[in-house]
């Protein structure tokens, strides 16, 4: 049972940054593809980014490549989200998710999530 727990939302100015980090319980946490989805008010959750086991590749939705970078440290069993030239259409509760496979944007082969941060961007 891998547990995820995100940290790092709040709110932030229209062009500002913040940084999502995730930390996950499971020792083998680097056999994990992890990722990261976001909900907005009335929509339904969509995928941001994921970065492979040993973060040799990572994907974006097209929409915010440039803007998001996602990164990992195995040895600190973390994954980071750096979020910049935020926009008010970016808030959003942002989920962090694992999968065991290469899942990259596949939301259903994701086997756990946590509980999301929150991100407010103020126009």
């Amino acid at each position: 049972q891998v547990q995820l727990v995100e940290s790092g939302g709040g709110l932030v100015q229209a062009g500002g940054s913040l940084r999502l980090s995730c930390a996950a319980s499971e020792r083998t946490f680097s056999g994990y593809t992890m990722g990261w989805f976001r909900r907005a008010l009335g929509k339904e959750r969509e995928f941001v980014a994921a970065i492979s086991w040993d973060g040799a590749w990572s994907y974006y939705a097209d929409s915010l490549k440039g803007r998001f970078t996602c990164s990992r440290d195995n040895a600190r069993n973390t994954v980071h989200l750096q979020m910049n030239s935020l926009k008010a259409e970016d808030t959003a509760v942002y989920y962090c998710a694992a999968s065991q496979y290469n899942a990259a944007s596949r939301e259903n082969l994701y086997g756990y999530w946590g509980q999301g941060t929150q991100v407010t961007v103020s126009s």
